[in-house]
């Protein structure tokens, strides 16, 4: 029975360290977190590289893939247009190699 705990422990763990799968909600109450987009790299928490394949966005380093599915999703943001609200504001970039934290203090909010 330990030895199966253990078990379930460590494959939630993995999960987490591999997997950065967002959705979208148009509620905020729902949201996990409050983010906000600027067209300015320098006032940005976190670059974001959107990713096309799931199984590549991997770890929370601002790779990101927009899953359809509530219930599959690691996190679930709501998107706000006023930047005081937000609990983290983000940067896109065309660039993979670009994506990261810029503020490791808010790291936090997507493990």
């Amino acid at each position: 029975m330990k030895q199966l705990f253990l078990f379930f422990i460590v494959l939630l763990s993995i999960n987490n360290l591999f997997a950065q799968k967002i959705y979208v909600t148009n509620t905020e109450a729902w949201a996990d977190i409050k983010v906000y987009v600027t067209n300015t790299e320098a006032w940005a928490d976190l670059v974001v590289y959107v990713e096309e394949t799931e199984a590549w966005a991997t770890g929370n380093k601002g790779i990101w893939f927009f899953i359809d599915t509530e219930a599959w999703a690691d996190k679930k943001i709501y998107f706000t247009d006023t930047e005081a609200w937000a609990d983290l504001i983000i940067y896109y970039t065309d660039t993979k190699a670009w994506a990261g934290w810029k503020k490791n203090q808010k790291k936090y909010l997507l493990e």
